[in-house]
């Protein structure tokens, strides 16, 4: 066995295998604690809610109003819920991706970006390769020719 290379950061260390979920009836309505991830992420941002608005409908090309964050976000405005389609220029404006994290986390996925996307996607093609690897020794073996 091979020693672990201890400057080497491991892929996996502190992963935690994400799980599909399936939902019982009425655990996908989110709406409150949906509220509750964007006010928070709101809070965490040094912009103003004015700024956040300014900045996605600078994003979306139309007006989005600091009165139309105010009123997605409010628990007592039940009425008003964020549109979806905001919701890119939302963690643009506030460069997160947390509000998608939580989406994910709520069906069992788990989201990357950028440089973790890459490491996931080379790793999905590092196990493809070990299985087209023993696939073909199957066939060989089936066939009598030695490795």
């Amino acid at each position: 066995m091979k020693p672990r290379d201890v400057l080497t950061v491991d892929l996996f260390d502190g992963f935690v295998m994400p799980v599909e979920r399936t939902p019982k009836p009425g655990a996908l309505d989110i709406g409150l604690a949906f509220r509750h991830v964007l006010v928070e992420q709101i809070k965490l941002s040094p912009l103003s809610r004015g700024q956040i608005s300014a900045r996605m409908s600078e994003l979306v090309g139309h007006e989005i109003t600091k009165h139309q964050l105010d009123s997605w976000t409010a628990e007592s405005r039940e009425g008003w819920r964020f549109p979806v389609e905001y919701l890119p220029a939302f963690e643009a404006a506030l460069e997160t991706n947390d509000v998608l994290a939580y989406l994910a986390d709520l069906r069992g996925a788990k989201l990357y970006v950028g440089k973790e996307a890459l490491i996931a996607q080379l790793g999905k093609l590092e196990r493809m390769k070990d299985q087209l690897r023993k696939q073909e020794q199957s066939l060989k073996k089936l066939l009598g020719e030695q490795e």
